[in-house]
């Protein structure tokens, strides 16, 4: 099961892992983005338990145990504000889609994981998990605590034949960052080719990572190759941190 199937990464890590064999549920709110896929869909708010079990049960319903979950639906930072004028129900809405949602599905999926001795889980973080950007205290505290929680589930389910590790992209041309990068543009009286000029600039490589770069780890740490790995937080950030 992959959640936020609909565009970015999550959209070409479901295709890479149908490419390779698995028999991939992707999971988005946006039925429009998913009819498109060509895959098996479930349209579902992922940050209600209800939403969540809808999800889990559908995708059991239909494919069988959940053997991977790749949790990576999220939204980013685009209208957060630094952190004393901070909306709280902006701050709720961050934590119940991006940290809430993850909790939910990790507790649905991981008892039947156990049951059958394997299971993959693979959470999309960011960079902001380790260092914090500027106005963002919602979308960074999130992202932290994902890390928490992946660790977590690390420990628990690492006895049973389960890994639990996280991607941490650095800034990644999707659909959601570029609407962070027009709301920046905006503020700052530039244009988004300027924002991402910059943003390419924080790299080494002189551009920011592709989808396809991200799905590539995500797909190796949802194999039984990655035996070995778990509990790890991996930057995909071309030697960049933020």
């Amino acid at each position: 099961m992959v959640t936020g199937a609909g565009r970015g990464i999550g959209r070409v890590t479901a295709e890479l892992l149908a490419s390779r064999g698995a028999r991939v549920m992707a999971v988005a709110r946006s039925e429009n983005e998913l009819q498109t896929l060509g895959l098996d869909y479930i349209v579902a708010d992922l940050g209600t338990p209800d939403g969540c079990k809808l999800a889990v049960e559908g995708t059991q319903d239909r494919l069988g145990p959940v053997a991977i979950l790749v949790c990576n639906h999220g939204i980013g930072s685009a209208h957060e504000r630094v952190i004393w004028e901070q909306e709280p129900e902006l701050w709720r809405e961050t934590m119940r889609i991006n940290l809430d949602g993850p909790y939910f599905l990790s507790c649905l999926v991981v008892k039947d994981m156990i049951e059958q001795g394997y299971g993959r889980l693979v959470f999309t973080s960011s960079t902001a998990g380790q260092v914090a950007e500027y106005a963002g205290s919602a979308y960074n505290s999130s992202k932290h605590g994902l890390l928490g929680l992946m660790r977590s589930v690390a420990q628990d389910a690492g006895p049973y034949g389960v890994t639990s590790n996280a991607v941490l992209p650095g800034w990644v041309r999707t659909p959601m960052a570029d609407i962070s990068a027009e709301a920046e543009a905006a503020q700052r009286g530039t244009t988004p080719d300027e924002v991402w000029a910059e943003r390419a600039a924080l790299y080494p490589a002189g551009r920011v990572v592709t989808p396809g770069e991200v799905a590539e780890v995500i797909a190796f740490l949802a194999s039984e190759e990655s035996s070995g790995v778990n509990g790890e937080a991996i930057t995909v950030a071309l030697g960049g941190v933020c």
